[in-house]
């Protein structure tokens, strides 16, 4: 048996924690530069400087928030709302996949498959993970049920990605629970994806019929008119400038 020198072991840390400061660093360029900026403002105008610089980000913010609604969720709603969601994975992720059987052990180590980007929707979400060399989308699905209860939400999917990493749809919030009303009529029907409903993840549902056909079969009471009637709906701006139609054929 062979015993590592405490030295050694003191000398391996602070060079992984170096290493993980730098690739730190290089990862967020822009939290680099809002560092500095403040180090700066701090240096040479002290606590003032300081507030007068938060004041100016909230109000820029605040401005932006109702000038540019969009432009708001996408630079700063958006990007927050997957960190947040990341960081509730990432603190359940090791147990949850160490007592579902998705973390092996291997050599004495285990090897946890990597939880890479989250996009967090309003009602789901999509987890991008990197699998163990030797693992398959195959296994997670047998243990979808164990991640789903694991992770508290209603319903799970996993889909194949890229090679070596697959994407988990967790459902948190159930979109169809209700009715909902009947969707604004589009000013300009885009007839590539004319917005007919709501699905599960709570983003808008939309059905392609430009240059493709559409087939729409069940059972009695299911609900087949209520597709038409949504898509006669989102394409009656079209229909009144006449370059749309729609026409009931029937076989005698």
């Amino acid at each position: 048996m062979y015993r590592t020198p405490e030295g050694v072991i003191y000398i391996v840390q602070l060079l992984r924690l170096l290493w993980r400061l730098a690739w730190f660093l290089i990862r967020h360029p822009l939290l680099d530069t809002a560092a500095g900026l403040a180090f700066l403002l701090w240096r040479s105008g002290g606590w003032p400087a300081l507030a007068a610089l938060g004041g100016g980000l909230a109000a820029g913010l605040t401005g932006l928030r109702a000038w540019r609604p969009a432009w708001f969720a996408r630079l700063v709603t958006v990007p927050l709302r997957d960190r947040w969601r990341w960081w509730c994975y990432h603190r359940r992720w090791q147990p949850v996949l160490g007592i579902a059987g998705l973390a092996p052990l291997y050599q004495g180590r285990r090897l946890v498959p990597e939880l890479g980007k989250v996009a967090a929707g309003r009602c789901a979400d999509l987890i991008t993970v990197r699998l163990v060399s030797g693992q398959s989308p195959e296994l997670f699905a047998d243990r979808a049920v164990n991640l789903a209860h694991g992770f508290g939400v209603i319903s799970r999917r996993v889909r194949t990605g890229r090679p070596g990493t697959i994407v988990l749809e967790l459902v948190r919030r159930d979109a169809l629970a209700e009715p909902m009303p009947a969707l604004p009529i589009p000013a300009v029907p885009d007839l590539r994806a004319l917005p007919v409903g709501r699905r599960e993840d709570g983003g808008v549902l939309c059905i392609r019929l430009h240059g493709t056909h559409v087939l729409i079969a069940g059972a009695t009471g299911a609900g087949k008119g209520s597709w038409l009637w949504s898509l006669i709906r989102a394409m009656l701006p079209a229909m009144a400038a006449g370059w749309s139609g729609c026409w009931r054929v029937t076989r005698s």
